[in-house]
């Protein structure tokens, strides 16, 4: 694992393409006009939403999970029930 805490990659490598996915998906749902490459054009306050909404939905999915008595695996390897 690395030891960078780069904000701008994913933990996980193999969810990235989902990730940019699901950034999309929520972009357009919210209505901001996400382009591929460079947005700089758009508020930092769209942005942030497209952001801020992705770490909502995910959390809300993964308490769905826990709720349901899934499993949970933790970052030190062992599992959260």
């Amino acid at each position: 694992m690395s030891n960078t805490n780069s904000s701008n990659s994913a933990a996980v490598p193999e969810a990235k393409s989902a990730l940019n996915r699901f950034k999309y998906e929520v972009a357009n749902e919210l209505g901001v006009p996400l382009t591929d490459g460079y947005n700089g054009n758009l508020t930092s306050k769209q942005n942030g939403s497209v952001g801020g909404y992705m770490v909502k939905k995910m959390i809300e999915a993964q308490e769905r999970q826990m709720s349901s008595g899934g499993s949970t695996p933790m970052s030190n390897g062992s599992t959260q029930l």
